[in-house]
């Protein structure tokens, strides 16, 4: 790591041509807000970030049945390889003002709410699913945080940042098992819990104040996308590919 080099990153998804283009925009702001900082891209075209000296972009495949929320946790897994944090950024997502230096810590920051208040209000349908889960994981739900997944930083933590990430990827699933694919900072919540993390949010308030969240994927109707046949096609082949992954863990995605 070179002296001007941060001993942070961003990171994000970067799927299908309007996602790459947001991205870009975003990795502009980081080159003029944040010198010295790196955005580590999952993306399907790492070519299109080939003339930006900040990015560190992979070729990735949607994992996620329906939507690729849950798949970030692996551009997260990637970039904690990298750095000791990681901040988990939406493409959609633009860097106004300087960024100041994160200092290395342990565990997550981010924007929090009581889970079960936060499902009430929005998706109180899901409430059935989410106690299910939490029983099964052991996690007291009373307690257990919703964590704004747009926008939430993740330092290493003696290999618990590991077990997160892999508890992140079982609710998850498990949630889309039930139709549910959507919402990751309940998965997010849920696994820090599970870890024994504390969600801090001194950072992700500073961040706030520097950042404006375009929220682009309200522009996407779920009636809409099927009307794509590759789409449902691509949607049936990982949903039973899911399916068969889950039987390799009978007692928990199905009992």
């Amino acid at each position: 790591m070179s002296q001007s080099q941060k001993n942070f990153c961003f990171c994000t998804l970067a799927l299908g041509k309007k996602y790459r283009l947001l991205t870009q925009q975003l990795a502009k702001d980081l080159e003029k807000n944040a010198p010295g900082t790196f955005l580590v891209i999952y993306t399907d075209e790492p070519k299109d970030f080939s003339q930006q000296s900040n990015t560190i972009a992979e070729k990735y495949r949607q994992t996620g049945i329906l939507f690729c929320y849950h798949d970030k946790r692996f551009v997260l897994e990637k970039a904690l390889s990298e750095f000791p944090v990681a901040i988990q950024i939406d493409a959609d997502t633009r860097i106004l003002k300087s960024v100041p230096d994160v200092l290395p810590f342990a565990g997550i920051v981010g924007r929090q709410e009581n889970l079960v208040e936060h499902v009430k209000k929005y998706n109180p349908e899901r409430l059935k699913a989410i106690k299910k889960v939490a029983l099964k994981l052991n996690v007291p739900l009373e307690t257990a945080p919703y964590v704004g997944e747009s926008l939430c930083f993740v330092g290493r933590d003696n290999g618990k940042e590991k077990e997160f990430i892999k508890y992140w990827g079982m609710i998850g699933r498990y949630l889309e098992l039930r139709g549910i694919h959507s919402g990751d900072g309940i998965a997010i919540g849920l696994a820090a819990a599970k870890v024994g993390w504390t969600i801090n949010s001194d950072n992700w308030e500073t961040f706030r104040k520097i950042s404006q969240h375009l929220d682009a994927s309200h522009e996407l109707k779920t009636d809409n996308w099927f009307h794509n046949s590759q789409r449902r096609l691509s949607y049936h082949y990982r949903l039973n590919l899911a399916r068969l992954m889950a039987l390799k863990n009978f007692e928990f995605y199905y009992r």
